[in-house]
């Protein structure tokens, strides 16, 4: 089944500031809040995609409580647990990340150079 992955820092929840201690979870980010309850309503799966998991074999103890601890804060926020995973896989059709640059399929190209490209085209052009 398909499935949509979401950062958890900084996308999700603001990245721990001076007020939140490490390794606690922000406060939600209404906007990205209200994007997955839609999509969970629409009967999307949805997973909270973290590097805080990664590491299991060298470190089970912090990965297992950050895993519980993110499925405390998705029911608290979001009402409803989710899964939490640091890995990819060919049904996830999404990534909402604040450090992802998305690229154009199979070009190497990033969208924004092709969205500076474009501009730059659009104002020799018609202008």
């Amino acid at each position: 089944m398909s499935w949509i992955g979401v950062d958890l820092d900084g996308t999700l929840a603001m990245h721990p500031d001076p007020e939140t201690p490490w390794p606690d979870i922000g406060r939600p980010i209404p906007r990205m809040v209200e994007r997955v309850k839609a999509w969970l309503a629409e009967g999307k799966e949805v997973r909270i995609m973290t590097a805080r998991v990664s590491g299991q074999a060298s470190r089970p103890a912090y990965v297992s409580a950050q895993r519980f601890a993110i499925m405390d804060w998705c029911e608290q926020h979001l009402g409803q647990r989710l899964d939490v995973t640091n890995e990819k896989d060919y049904d996830m059709v999404e990534l909402w990340d604040d450090r992802a640059k998305q690229v154009v399929p199979n070009t190497g190209e990033s969208v924004q150079e092709m969205m500076e490209n474009y501009r730059q085209y659009y104002d020799a052009y018609y202008k």
